[in-house]
């Protein structure tokens, strides 16, 4: 039965995020990408970890998708204001495509797993206190730059997509 919806939830996973990447149509892309995140978290219930689920529902389908779907309608995407590229940009957009895939695999391939001796120091790690503590504790200063870096991006699409007006 576990297994069962295991694969079942991984291929709306896969299918969602592959739906994301291809639609032509940017609010379609900003649905599927939502409901390949309700099929991550489905993934984290298998694995009991009931916080961080809730945390990723909230967090990624809740608010960036929101900002992401404001974002996307501020900028008003229409095909006929889209300029075409040149056959060159695509052969140049290809080719990177093809060295950074390259380089991923390479490095894929050569990932060796860490063997590190596993000692149980008794601490409940999944605690949400635990969680809380090193959130804002170790990693407060990555934590508060990812929101910066979010609201920067935020304000720069809006700003992308401000027309100008020319006043005669």
């Amino acid at each position: 039965m576990i297994t069962t919806l295991f694969y079942i939830l991984s291929a709306i996973t896969l299918a969602t995020a592959f739906l994301t990447i291809f639609s032509k149509n940017p609010i379609h892309s900003a649905i599927y990408l939502v409901l390949c995140f309700f099929s991550i978290a489905g993934h984290y219930l298998m694995f009991n970890a009931q916080f961080l689920a809730i945390v990723h529902i909230i967090v990624y389908s809740g608010a960036i998708m929101i900002l992401m779907l404001f974002t996307i309608m501020l900028m008003n995407l229409n095909k006929e204001d889209e300029q075409h590229k040149s056959i060159l940009t695509r052969i140049a957009a290809t080719i990177s495509f093809c060295l950074i895939a390259f380089v991923l695999l390479a490095a894929f391939i050569k990932a060796q797993p860490a063997i590190i001796e596993y000692r149980n120091s008794g601490e409940d790690y999944q605690s949400i206190e635990v969680l809380g503590q090193v959130l804002l504790n170790d990693y407060m200063v990555p934590f508060e730059f990812a929101s910066v870096l979010l609201l920067v991006s935020m304000i720069g699409a809006v700003l992308l997509s401000k027309k100008e007006h020319i006043n005669d």
